[in-house]
């Protein structure tokens, strides 16, 4: 597997027909988180996003995946483009050897919902679209199993998040062993629909105009649908305990209130979700992927907080984990 970069990659686009030899390219290297070398592509005619999977991530622990998943996103692309074509790029092309590929740009000026919500921009719209989007995916998977079938392997969801957020988690907390076993075992044996697997602010952009996009689907799988409700209600929570005052706190609440109502609407939630959400938040500082905005006594916070969710096990609405009092 080799690995592109600014100047391999217009060879690669030529030879693999992408591009013309005398087309103009400005190739440009976007942040890509920890798991993939990703390059804006643009000619005059087009915009497009190259993605090549990494076969370790970019953090501190030992994290292996395999790259492959730049194969499932690509069929996911496939997918969710013809349920949400304005909310989803379309994709371009894939390399199923060197596991790369390109979809069409967003729109330019959009900027990451993740750096709207760090920056205090707080648009109740963006979470009840989001609400509603995911609530169709979720009942399409539920009512169409024939047409989400090629994502049952679900291999790199326990490489991706079941690792890293729930077994690392439960090593590091012995006394909360029991609970992560229990909620482990409700992803595992529980698969009704398709799940995004990477629900998260840093993958959702919004436009100028408020337009949403939802992005990075290479975890894909069939499984249950708690885990993409509770992977974004953590980042939620996590950036709760990062608000400077109440009020701040207060819109963030309203924000994740927004949500889950927008999205019960449509389909059940499990009572299970404020215990996922709790653990993928305490993964967020304790797991192999923690967030980079957080301070030591927010971090400590949030862990005192969200270990004793867990041990208590007495909340059953993910809404009651916004309570002003928790911070």
């Amino acid at each position: 597997m080799e690995l592109l970069n600014e100047e391999s990659v217009i060879p690669y686009l030529v030879e693999h027909g992408v591009i013309h030899a005398d087309e103009k390219v400005i190739i440009e290297i976007l942040t890509g988180g920890v798991s993939n070398t990703v390059l804006s592509v643009t000619t005059d005619n087009r915009a497009m996003v190259l993605k090549q999977a990494l076969p370790q991530l970019k953090v501190a622990e030992l994290w292996e995946a395999d790259p492959r998943r730049a194969i499932v996103e690509a069929d996911a692309l496939l997918l969710f483009h013809k349920l949400s074509p304005e909310q989803v790029p379309n994709l371009v092309f894939i390399d199923p050897i060197e596991f790369v590929l390109i979809m069409n740009r967003v729109e330019i000026n959009s900027t990451v919902w993740k750096t709207d919500l760090l920056d205090g921009i707080i648009e109740l719209n963006v979470a009840k679209e989001l609400g509603h989007t995911l609530a169709t995916w979720h009942l399409f998977g539920e009512n169409n199993p024939k047409e989400i079938s090629q994502f049952k392997e679900d291999t790199l969801f326990e490489q991706l998040r079941v690792d890293p957020f729930y077994r690392f988690v439960s090593k590091r907390n012995p006394l909360l062993e029991s609970v992560i076993a229990g909620l482990i075992l409700e992803l595992e044996t529980q698969h009704t629909t398709i799940v995004h697997g990477d629900f998260s602010p840093k993958n959702i952009m919004v436009s100028p105009v408020g337009q949403v996009y939802v992005l990075d689907f290479e975890v894909m799988h069939i499984g249950n649908p708690v885990f993409d409700l509770a992977f974004l209600v953590a980042h939620l929570l996590c950036k709760f305990f990062r608000a400077e005052d109440a009020k701040s706190a207060h819109q963030l609440s309203l924000l994740a209130k927004t949500f889950l109502d927008e999205y019960e609407d449509s389909h059940a939630i499990s009572p299970s979700l404020a215990l996922h959400t709790s653990l993928i938040a305490l993964a967020r500082v304790e797991g192999k992927s923690p967030v980079n905005y957080l301070n030591a006594a927010q971090q400590k916070k949030l862990q005192v907080y969200t270990k004793r969710v867990l041990s208590e096990s007495l909340i059953t609405d993910a809404r009651e984990l916004f309570d002003l009092g928790a911070r």
